[in-house]
């Protein structure tokens, strides 16, 4: 397991250990979804005036949700003092739950700051087993390729989701994990990997050291396409809405490769 604080190396790298750490040096490094918004937008939102983000520039739909007041809302992987206090402005019973901790003291930064009322859960998405069934009116969710398992974070969402409840939900399109990682990080698109991909699976350890245990970068997982959105829908789930956005790599100029769905229990 990948989890002493020396990032020394063992035979299996434990994801959600080690990105544990990385997102918390994020916050450190001042990533733009680790930055917590400003007590205008807090505002505008209890006032009725407000959107959120899962992707790098295009706000969900606020019609994709349903009256928020009263709702039960749970925010996966979604800590940074951002989408969950918005979301709580405006009504709603909100609960952020991410792997790192110092993205939730962000959160809990702003609910203080504001005067709003949000819990703020620490885990593994792939374990939501704290939650009871059918407790959920709306989930949404994000950070996907930092996980191993997707189908089982689609399970489990489907578990504590209410009957007609709300499934919002962030992805990477895969097409991004099949180029070499040092090229695209110079902005070049050399075809190298099949999908699924994992950087623990397909990189060498030395790859891995250089190019993301270095930089104190998290791990990422290239689910399939077929694992993202047939997941869903075989965990219960119907998708009624699709949008795609850019992600801010190289392949910004040729497609938008990071997309969000919006599914209903059945």
């Amino acid at each position: 397991m990948f989890c002493d604080r020396t990032w020394g190396y063992r035979n299996v790298i434990e994801i959600v250990s080690y990105n544990r750490h990385a997102w918390d040096t994020e916050v450190e490094k001042g990533n733009v979804w680790t930055l917590p918004v400003d007590p205008s937008v807090i505002a505008r939102a209890r006032e009725g005036n407000w959107e959120i983000v899962l992707t790098p520039t295009k706000p969900v739909p606020q019609d994709w949700f349903p009256p928020l007041a009263g709702k039960k809302v749970l925010c996966i992987a979604c800590g940074g003092g951002q989408q969950g206090p918005i979301l709580a402005a405006t009504g709603a019973e909100v609960t952020v739950f991410d792997n790192s901790p110092k993205q939730l003291e962000r959160d809990r930064m702003v609910a203080e700051r504001d005067d709003l009322s949000l819990r703020t859960e620490l885990g593994d998405m792939r374990d939501l087993g704290r939650f009871s069934s059918g407790y959920f009116d709306v989930i949404l969710v994000t950070g996907t390729c930092f996980v191993d398992d997707i189908a089982l974070v689609w399970r489990e969402i489907s578990r504590i989701l209410k009957r007609s409840g709300i499934l919002i939900a962030g992805c990477s399109n895969p097409i991004e994990y099949i180029f070499d990682l040092r090229a695209w990080n110079a902005g070049q698109l050399v075809v190298r990997h099949k999908i699924p991909y994992s950087d623990v699976v397909d990189l060498s350890e030395e790859e891995r050291r250089e190019l993301i245990i270095a930089k104190d970068e998290p791990l990422c997982v290239g689910h399939s396409l077929h694992d993202l959105i047939q997941g869903q829908i075989e965990a219960g789930l119907s998708i009624v809405g699709f949008y795609e956005d850019k992600n801010g790599g190289p392949l910004d100029e040729y497609i938008d490769s990071s997309f969000v769905t919006k599914a209903v229990k059945l």
